[in-house]
């Protein structure tokens, strides 16, 4: 197969498996969405889903968020990691979003990366997800597959993602991001990987990647 046809072919069977896509960090609107997504990191979705109740039932809005202090924000999301640097970041980024953008999540990657604790990865799952702007945003899932299925070198998650955005066309980047994420978690996962059930990588594969496979078995 050429790279185009490979290209083709992972989003057809993508939407195959995946016709529906649901979102996998619980929310209601942008602001807790990007409370989410920021609790996410080095964190998994089931973890956060389970913590998020307990914060949302406080504070759901940064004008409620800021009314808590640090120190109570900590104590509800120890459980996903790094909750000094977390909790900060919740804090400090509803005090600004109340300051300078009346309470609201802007809509823009330079404002929301201005925001303490939240990344460029963090910026790009909100774009696409609460504003349906064009984005590409690449978790460990995505980084691994891209290089598993030779569209990219595994050297940084930045080059992945201007890979990704110099392969597929963009009006299927916002639903493909999620995709593969499902597709890495159910058929390709780092650890305990059968490719026998992975379609995708057993198809397209790079054959380096393929040969270390059968070379363990």
């Amino acid at each position: 197969m050429t790279k185009s046809e490979k290209v083709t072919f992972v989003i057809n069977t993508l939407k195959e498996l995946y016709p529906e896509i649901p979102v996998p960090l619980d929310h209601k609107d942008p602001y807790t969405l990007l409370i989410a997504v920021l609790l996410s990191a080095q964190c998994t979705d089931l973890r956060v889903n389970q913590i998020t109740p307990h914060l949302f039932a406080k504070a759901d809005n940064p004008y409620d968020m800021v009314k808590m202090s640090i120190e109570e924000i900590r104590d509800i999301i120890r459980p996903c990691g790094l909750s000094p640097m977390k909790s900060k970041g919740i804090h400090g980024l509803s005090e600004m979003m109340i300051e300078h953008h009346n309470g609201e999540v802007p809509q823009s990657f330079e404002e929301l990366e201005k925001f303490p604790a939240v990344g460029h990865k963090t910026a790009g799952v909100v774009m696409s997800q609460a504003f349906g702007v064009p984005a590409f945003p690449v978790d460990t899932h995505i980084h691994r597959l891209m290089y598993r299925w030779g569209f990219a070198n595994g050297k940084n998650v930045q080059q992945t993602e201007k890979d990704a955005k110099r392969l597929f066309p963009e009006e299927v980047w916002n639903d493909l991001h999620l995709q593969i994420i499902w597709y890495g978690r159910e058929y390709s996962p780092a650890r305990g990987w059968d490719l026998e059930k992975d379609i995708i990588t057993k198809t397209i594969g790079r054959k380096t990647v393929l040969d270390a496979y059968n070379n363990k078995k």
